[in-house]
């Protein structure tokens, strides 16, 4: 069954109450509480503002939001371990979940102190949105990271997506091995053929679903953003768009042997981000970049809000770097509006913080940032 956006006329609530961080990147320990409103982090490049947030996305989905292959790489220099606990409110129920890793093992994550089969289990229960300046890579990096994109947000309220592109990716992985073995056996290619074909139908779907449900509610933050007279669109680039993937894997099995990998499929899809008609990746400046960036992870919290129960909790990390003013009004009004939940947010600039503090005008929490050290500053309001 596909998602579908619909009016809810109810949210569960959901905060984040406490956190525990143990050895994670900069930060030697830091036990947190925090507002269910808003919670404002103020330092220094440098010094650790962003990886408290980085926690949190990692408590919501078991990962770091800064891709890398190495997962032992989130562990603080010189340790064995790192170690997240998080206490949440949800729906008027308290639930605790803790992520243990120690280098060259696998994490480990409970849920109020039972253990995932799967980490998959857990995607989707705690819903998350980080807008960073990393998410410049969305415009100017590979394919791989619009996919990646497109992945975490219909993860997060689709768990049969999930499972079919965990499918999919494995099947991959193996034609890709047999590839290299130079096997030429058909049967044995039309076998691990078969299951990327199924599952790659559902991932197309949902996908193109997707970009047609999400797309006038990205525009909709473009505008909020930039203001109007520039054109938004996104459209999604798949082989799939043009003939089965069968069809596809068949016709190019002699050519994946003499390159060495499988060429076509939805794992090489991408989603071609425009600007008045033109690739944002050749024409964007940079705070156009910054501001469709922005958007998109915007227009991600609303469809999230709306496709599930949960009000996810959103993460803004160094927004208005590169931004002129009048767009630095325009998002703080956004940020400020009352359509928005629990709230974490970045900056060196603490103006810019006290104004989303006076004009959001709910219990909100100031905690300083310093060489890892995370400390709660006078005149900040946990209530």
């Amino acid at each position: 069954m596909s998602t579908k956006i619909s009016k809810k006329q109810y949210f569960c609530t959901m905060t984040l109450n406490t956190a525990t961080i143990v050895n994670y990147k900069n930060i030697a320990e830091a036990q947190l509480e925090f507002s269910p409103k808003l919670n404002c982090l103020i330092g220094n490049n440098g010094q650790g503002k962003t990886n408290v947030l980085d926690a949190i996305y990692y408590l919501s989905m078991c990962r770091s939001f800064v891709s890398t292959g190495d997962n032992s790489a989130v562990i603080r220099h010189g340790e064995t371990y790192m170690m997240l606990q998080g206490n949440y409110t949800r729906c008027e129920t308290n639930l605790e979940v803790s992520i243990a890793l120690q280098r060259d093992k696998r994490k480990v994550v409970r849920r109020d102190g039972k253990e995932y089969q799967r980490l998959s289990q857990h995607i989707g229960l705690l819903p998350v949105v980080m807008v960073s300046p990393i998410d410049w890579d969305m415009v100017r990096g590979s394919g791989e990271e619009r996919r990646r994109f497109m992945d975490l947000i219909i993860s997060q309220n689709d768990s049969g997506y999930l499972e079919a592109l965990i499918r999919y990716n494995k099947a991959v992985e193996q034609r890709n091995a047999m590839i290299k073995k130079e096997m030429r056996d058909p049967l044995l290619y039309e076998t691990v053929e078969q299951v990327m074909a199924q599952n790659a139908t559902l991932i197309h779907e949902r996908r193109r679903q997707w970009v047609d449900q999400f797309l006038p509610i990205f525009m909709h933050y473009y505008n909020a953003v930039a203001g109007e007279g520039e054109t938004v669109k996104l459209e999604y680039k798949s082989h799939l768009n043009d003939g089965t993937m069968a069809d596809h894997l068949a016709a190019t099995r002699e050519r994946d042997l003499i390159i060495g990998y499988t060429t076509r499929g939805v794992h090489r899809d991408d989603l071609e981000l425009m600007l008045n008609g033109y690739s944002m990746r050749r024409t964007g400046s940079q705070g156009q970049c910054k501001t469709y960036t922005i958007a998109l992870r915007l227009a991600q919290f609303d469809f999230l809000k709306a496709s599930g129960p949960d009000v996810p909790i959103l993460l803004l990390d160094d927004i208005f770097d590169r931004l002129d003013a009048n767009r630095v009004e325009r998002i703080i009004d956004v940020v400020s509006s009352d359509r928005f939940g629990q709230i974490f947010i970045t900056d060196t600039n603490r103006t810019h913080l006290d104004e989303i503090v006076v004009r959001h005008g709910g219990g909100h929490c100031l905690m300083n940032v310093e060489d890892g050290v995370v400390t709660v500053q006078k005149g900040g309001d946990t209530a």
